[in-house]
Parts: C-alpha cells; sequence; structure tokens
C-alpha cells in the first residue's frame, strides 16, 4: 500500500492557518488552535493514491484542504460502491474515530490533494477544555446522519431519474443554472448506485426534454423549476 507524504511539525504556523480556514476550527481562539495543531499532520495525496483502506485503524479525523477524496466500499462481486466524494472544507472519520473502531471505507484521492489528519487523543484533550469545539463537531455528525437519511430515503422512495434531478438541485451553485459534477461520471453513478450507462442515458434524456444542457462534466439546468416538477412526475 502507498503511504502518502506526511509533514508532522516543521510548519506550525502555516498548519494553525489552514486549521483556522477549515469550517470545523472556524472562529475557534488561537490558543486552542496550537495544542490541536500539536496533534495535526499534512498529508499530501497524488491523484489515485490510496489514503488508508477498510480495516486500518482510525487515530483521528482527516480535513480536506485542496482536492477531493472518495470514500467507497467494495461489493462481493468485485465492483466498488462510491458513498462520498468530499472536496474541500469538508471531513471525514469523526464518528469512527469516537467509537475506537476500523475504518468501514477506504479513501483514495481523485485528485492531488492535501489535508490535515488531526489526532484523536489532542482531539479529545481539546474537547474536555472547551465545550464549544464539542458543539461544533456534534452539528457536524448531526448534518452527516441528516445526508445519510435522506440518501437512504431517495435510494428506497425515489425512482432512478428523481435520484438524478435531486442530485443535480443539491450542487447548483445558489440558482445560477451552472453544475459541475464533482467527479467523472462513473464515480457519481456509483454514488447514486445507477451503472454509468444508466446515468449518462438520464442525462441525455433531461437533455432532449430541454431541461439541461451536457459539456463534458458541467451542465446547465435551463429550468430549475420545471426540471423539479418533471422529477415529481416521473416514476422510473
Amino acid at each position: 500500500m502507498h503511504i502518502p507524504v506526511q509533514f508532522p511539525s516543521r510548519r506550525p504556523g502555516r498548519t494553525i492557518d489552514l486549521l483556522a480556514h477549515a469550517p470545523l476550527f472556524k472562529d475557534v481562539p488561537p490558543d486552542n488552535l496550537e495544542r490541536i495543531v500539536a496533534g495535526t499532520t499534512e498529508i499530501r495525496v497524488e491523484r489515485g493514491r490510496l489514503l488508508f483502506q477498510r480495516g486500518d485503524p482510525c487515530v483521528g479525523f482527516h480535513i480536506v484542504v485542496f482536492g477531493q477524496v472518495k470514500l467507497s466500499v467494495g461489493t462481493a462481486a468485485g465492483a466498488e460502491k462510491v458513498v462520498e466524494i468530499i472536496g474541500p472544507g469538508m471531513t471525514f472519520g469523526e464518528a469512527l474515530m469516537f467509537t475506537d473502531r476500523p475504518y468501514v471505507v477506504s479513501a483514495t484521492a481523485l485528485v492531488d490533494s492535501l489535508l490535515l489528519h488531526v489526532d484523536k487523543s489532542v482531539l479529545d484533550a481539546e474537547l474536555e477544555r472547551d465545550p464549544r469545539l464539542a458543539r461544533r463537531m456534534l452539528a457536524g455528525l448531526s448534518w452527516r446522519l441528516h445526508m445519510l437519511v435522506k440518501d437512504v430515503e431517495s435510494l428506497t422512495l425515489h425512482s432512478a431519474t428523481q435520484r438524478v434531478i435531486g442530485y443535480l438541485v443539491s450542487l447548483e451553485d445558489e440558482g445560477g443554472g451552472r453544475v459541475t459534477l464533482p467527479a467523472q461520471k462513473s464515480l457519481v453513478a456509483s454514488r447514486l448506485n445507477l451503472t454509468p450507462e444508466y446515468f449518462s442515458r438520464i442525462l441525455h434524456e433531461l437533455q432532449d426534454e430541454s431541461l439541461l444542457r451536457i459539456e463534458g462534466r458541467t451542465l446547465e439546468i435551463l429550468d430549475p423549476a420545471r426540471l423539479q416538477a418533471f422529477g415529481a412526475q416521473v416514476s422510473a
């Protein structure tokens, strides 16, 4: 297994700055950050490299500074199911870290990425000192649970076309109408529990209905209201 390049503590000032810009640690006092940075490691991962695999011990959590990380599991048939695509500012591993269980997914860099790994022991000590940080982490975990419930609801109650439409609407940039898929179409298809061929077919059907314009990984939603209305009508 490839071991990502790690930079433990050679540039504490830079690491503090990176931590301060992460949503989880926004507005956290400098004194707190200085203690947390003592257990924070910078990790550079090249595109396609494995960060960790299912079954590895989880002794902290990760923050994506820049880049993208794919969380996935293998199926019994040898295929891969994408669980989530993690982008800048997002975190992963918090829930397992608190349960002292190994990773249940594998993590692979989709592009060259820089991550921060915060050690559990340092974070535990800081949570004891500052309950505000605990509330922040609880809020983040609650949001992740909410999204998981929505995913389960989508997979069990919504048709394939409805799942695609819901996903595109969630990516829409403040009503601007243009959506860029966060990864190649095959990975997004796996995230939606679809085959790449079926995902592409649905996109082209939406384009034929004059609801989308497709330009590679960039999609233009031509009429958001009509797109959602169309999703409400379809059942397959």
